[in-house]
């Protein structure tokens, strides 16, 4: 059942359980990947922080009943989504988690990706693409858990125990791209800005580039205007359900 009917074609959905299978991947031409090939070298070529890792990507999503969602993944790798830059070829849709971080005072953490990343300049929630469950491993939802946890750590400082984040949204934009929302509990805006300080410097003292170079709290969607520079398309419709409606939150 889709709650709400957000702008730009995104689609958000109250979530409470969630079933995973793995399947195999669709067969792809020699042609297609070919020039799939020739597009991420150059995409490498423009930015060589891109990194070809292993991901999920979604084959399919369906409701089985009320708020449980039945999701179908596929191993890629990050190259695979150069197929969506392919004539006649169909790249499946990106998943990834995000976490819905809230100050004390009810207002939600948004963070900027830096300059290093394939989204320079993005304001999004802290997360990121899914990745494969190592051999003898399954990907479940407690899995998917301690995924959104470890991006709040690795990104913001802030160690939360993945059986306290909540799944509790899914949206499906651009590609289709689906992502699975964490709830995590409120900390004071203190201890948000001094993880993100402490992240940051993590991750410059082993010689790299932060994936976040700024962070801010918003009280409304409206706030979100004042955010100069690129939006992820599900951020708008995920500030708006939690901010707008507190009832959703327990939903």
């Amino acid at each position: 059942m889709t709650e709400t009917l957000p702008p730009r074609g995104v689609d958000l959905f109250g979530v409470g359980r969630l079933h995973l299978a793995e399947v195999e991947a669709p067969p792809l031409s020699p042609g297609d990947e070919w020039v799939r090939d020739r597009v991420w070298d150059r995409a490498v070529q423009a930015n060589p922080n891109l990194f070809d890792g292993p991901v999920v990507a979604c084959a399919r999503l369906e409701w089985t009943e009320p708020r449980t969602v039945s999701l179908s993944w596929v191993r890629v790798t990050y190259r695979h989504y150069a197929l969506r830059r392919v004539p006649g070829a169909t790249a499946l849709p990106s998943l990834f988690v995000n976490v819905v971080q809230p100050a004390h005072d009810g207002r939600v953490l948004a963070a900027r990706m830096s300059s290093a990343t394939a989204a320079p300049g993005r304001w999004q929630l802290p997360g990121g693409s899914v990745e494969p469950p190592r051999d003898g491993e399954a990907l479940d939802e407690a899995a998917l858990g301690v995924q959104a946890a470890r991006e709040l750590v690795e990104e913001m400082g802030i160690d939360t125990a993945p059986g306290t984040l909540r799944l509790w949204a899914a949206t499906r934009g651009e590609n289709s791209s689906v992502g699975l929302t964490y709830l995590a509990p409120a900390l004071p805006e203190s201890a948000l800005r001094e993880g993100f300080a402490a992240a940051a410097s993590v991750q410059r003292s082993q010689g790299c580039e932060p994936e976040l170079d700024e962070i801010a709290l918003v009280r409304s969607p409206d706030e979100l205007a004042g955010l100069i520079g690129p939006h992820a398309d599900y951020l708008e419709p995920v500030v708006r359900r939690y901010t707008r409606a507190p009832l959703q939150r327990d939903a």
